[in-house]
């Protein structure tokens, strides 16, 4: 037993470096392009009743909470879905390492939201640059499993992420469009690196 158990470890282990080195295609290209008109769309309606969605920044801030829950909803259905299809038997270990890729960022960025809601309401400004920064990280973090070209989409929030925390520093309010233009931005910018990185486009002509 020993040995099917030391056989099964380094079929794992085999899998799992597998997966580390090949390009991990589960994300698409059109959801993204949908999570950057939610974007536009969330930026829209709060700035076109900032009574009842922008009322406060915690307010503003809460629904944009709701929109990234959509919207890696939408991106982990379809990861599963192109997952299997492309990658076949590695699919399991292709998501798991996609996800451990990103987890660090979206952890840090719930801590820290968290930490300034409960303690420092009055810096909740920090957070949409903050949060545009750790994007950034779990990004470039990715780098190794996603086209090179993902980069430019890493290095997008990482300015916009900086320049929001100057301009929101300006007056230490935010609004709506600090959060929409940037991840709207960023997401079409994603989706047009994945689209050509995935031949898409070649098998169309």
């Amino acid at each position: 037993m020993r040995d099917v158990d030391r056989a099964l470890a380094d079929i794992a282990n085999i899998r799992n470096q597998l997966a580390a080195g090949t390009m991990f295609r589960g994300f698409g290209p059109a959801v993204m392009a949908v999570t950057g008109v939610l974007a536009i769309f969330m930026a829209g309606a709060q700035s076109i009743w900032p009574e009842a969605l922008a009322a406060d920044t915690l307010i503003l801030l809460a629904g944009w909470v709701v929109t990234a829950v959509v919207s890696v909803g939408l991106i982990g259905a379809e990861m599963l879905a192109r997952s299997r299809r492309h990658h076949g038997g590695l699919a399991d270990a292709m998501i798991w390492n996609a996800i451990q890729q990103f987890l660090p960022a979206g952890f840090a960025g719930g801590a820290i939201g968290l930490v300034l809601v409960r303690f420092a309401p009055d810096s909740l400004w920090l957070l949409p640059g903050l949060w545009q920064v750790l994007v950034a990280l779990g990004i470039f973090a990715s780098v190794r499993s996603l086209p090179p070209l993902i980069a430019l989409v890493g290095a997008w929030y990482f300015v916009a992420g900086v320049a929001v925390l100057i301009v929101a520093s300006l007056g230490q309010s935010l609004s709506p469009w600090m959060m929409g233009l940037p991840f709207a931005i960023g997401q079409f910018l994603m989706a047009a690196v994945l689209y050509f990185a995935s031949g898409e486009h070649h098998a169309e002509d």
